[in-house]
């Protein structure tokens, strides 16, 4: 079978390296809150290009302590509206909700993707204070005229950088800044699959901000400014030391590995010829960096059953829509079809930097001849 994605085969590459550097913290004698986080931290806002990183316990609590920040700086206040894509992983809404905002939903452009900017201008009310860009599957959700329409109405921009570890925007003035430091704040996942993935749960905070640095920090640790002094009801959300010092090493081969899926998506695009699948554009797999890398099909669940069948396993993402889940049954009326479409026909190929070129062969050969 060739798996989906084989985290035992992507850790035994550098697996020298991350036996010293967790040895290196047990031996330390320091677990939390220690040098390799401080280090991480330094480093990681460094590849992105912020002034600042907070590293965290996970993905949704880097979003959630974000817009909480704002609201204990009285930036944001409940019941505020946050647009958001309409076609995201669950844990973008819960952020908003869990901190009494308003998620507004947006619908993808079909060919990237990606939040519709043209759309952005229907959703506009006098609530609306943010937008919170998914820079979903790997590919920058970030555009010229995405800024113009949040600086002219004064839109906080938050990101969502779960996915897309390493991504660029090629800015039109020629400036190429990473996804993650071009909004103002960006929360990033860790989770074991993802690009930059630890060794169980983790994530971060980048931002130019200090305030809202600062702010976010404090929440994360219980809400203490100091020790026992705690200025707001906060959370445990913290990275410990051999997560940090795991990804520490992991950043270092990021940008090489991000080539390598890049190669990988190049060879599927320009080889894959099946007319019943819909490929992502040439354009979304130049400038991606491919956590995920989507075909549509109508006919979707047949087609994971015959790869399957052939030994290549594949996996949804997502097979069913935020607005359609239960736990969210206020927006169950909304009408997304373009969403309902990506979430019926998506599935998701293996793509993993060693991924090997037989196996990248058979898989485009086993999707050709796919009826």
């Amino acid at each position: 079978m060739i798996k989906y994605l084989d985290l035992k085969r992507i850790t035994a590459r550098h697996a020298h390296e991350f036996h010293e550097a967790a040895l290196n913290v047990i031996d330390s004698g320091w677990y939390l809150q220690g040098e390799e986080c401080r280090l991480f931290e330094m480093e990681y806002a460094s590849y992105i290009g912020t002034k600042f990183c907070v590293a965290c316990g996970n993905g949704l609590d880097a979003l959630t302590l974000i817009l909480r920040a704002y609201i204990e700086m009285g930036i944001l206040s409940e019941g505020d509206e946050v647009i958001v894509p309409a076609n995201t992983y669950i844990a973008s809404i819960l952020a908003i909700t869990s901190n009494r905002l308003t998620p507004v939903f947006v619908e993808p452009d079909i060919n990237t993707f990606q939040i519709d900017g043209d759309k952005l201008g229907s959703a506009l009310t006098p609530r609306t204070k943010a937008i919170m860009l998914v820079h979903l599957y790997g590919h920058c959700a970030f555009t010229e005229s995405i800024e113009n329409f949040c600086k002219e109405h004064s839109l906080l921009v938050i990101e969502d950088n779960a996915q897309a570890h390493g991504c660029i925007y090629n800015g039109t003035d020629g400036i190429k800044r990473r996804t993650g430091s071009v909004g103002n704040a960006a929360g990033h996942s860790f989770y074991p699959g993802k690009n930059l993935g630890a060794m169980g749960d983790g994530g971060a905070i980048t931002t130019n901000d200090e305030s809202l640095a600062n702010t976010v920090r404090t929440l994360a640790n219980y809400g203490s400014s100091k020790k026992y002094v705690f200025p707001y009801k906060g959370q445990n959300s913290r990275l410990d030391e051999i997560q940090a010092a795991i990804l520490r090493v992991k950043l270092r081969y990021l940008d090489s590995e991000n080539s390598q899926r890049r190669n990988i998506a190049m060879r599927y695009i320009n080889n894959i010829s099946n007319p019943l699948l819909t490929l992502p554009s040439k354009d979304f797999c130049e400038n991606s960096v491919h956590h995920i890398f989507p075909i549509l099909c109508k006919e979707r669940d047949m087609l994971q059953e015959y790869l399957h069948n052939n030994g290549i396993q594949t996996l949804i993402h997502y097979p069913i829509p935020p607005h359609k889940q239960d736990c969210y049954k206020e927006f169950s009326t909304l009408s997304l079809p373009v969403t309902e479409r990506i979430h019926r026909e998506e599935l998701s190929i293996p793509l993993y930097p060693l991924l090997k070129s037989d196996e990248v062969d058979f898989i485009i050969d086993c999707l050709n001849n796919a009826r």
